[in-house]
């Protein structure tokens, strides 16, 4: 592996145990897996996420470590997060679904309104969907606006 996909690797391994990391304690917990992934995956069995979190002291470096050791080839996270907006594999996503999932993240009843500026923000190509491409690009949009962040951050000392 490149140092730069190691340096990748490690940034969003970083960025992926914060998200998951609920309780802002520096380990994840099969709970803290269920906290943020039921909202997406409604039925996976307790079994499950106790399964990915094996280790009483799965830490970011544990998760880096996972990620950097994987057998995995050709894996693309971007198409596996989309997966989860296309269940049908129609190769956009699922309005239905969409709707579902702001409704599970706390933001109430999503109207039709709602989802077409959704659509219209995520619609790079114009056609009225949002494919895979478009969620890339969504993807790439707010890394980009994470990594204008960050510098401020830096720039501002911190503060």
């Amino acid at each position: 592996m490149s140092m730069v996909a190691c340096l990748l690797m490690r940034r969003n391994s970083k960025l992926h145990s914060t998200f998951f990391d609920v309780g802002k304690k520096g380990v994840l917990t099969p709970a803290d897996l269920k906290a943020r992934l039921s909202v997406f995956y409604k039925n996976l069995p307790a079994r499950e996420y106790k399964f990915l979190i094996s280790e009483p002291e799965f830490t970011y470096k544990t998760l880096h470590k996972l990620l950097m050791n994987n057998e995995l080839t050709n894996f693309d996270p971007v198409r596996e997060a989309f997966k989860v907006y296309d269940p049908h594999e129609t190769g956009f996503v699922d309005i239905e679904v969409l709707k579902a999932i702001f409704s599970n993240l706390g933001f109430g009843d999503v109207t039709n309104e709602d989802v077409q500026v959704l659509v219209e923000t995520a619609d790079v190509d114009g056609d009225g969907k949002i494919s895979l491409e478009d969620f890339r690009h969504m993807i790439q949009f707010n890394k980009q606006k994470e990594a204008a962040i960050d510098e401020m951050h830096k720039t501002l000392g911190g503060k």
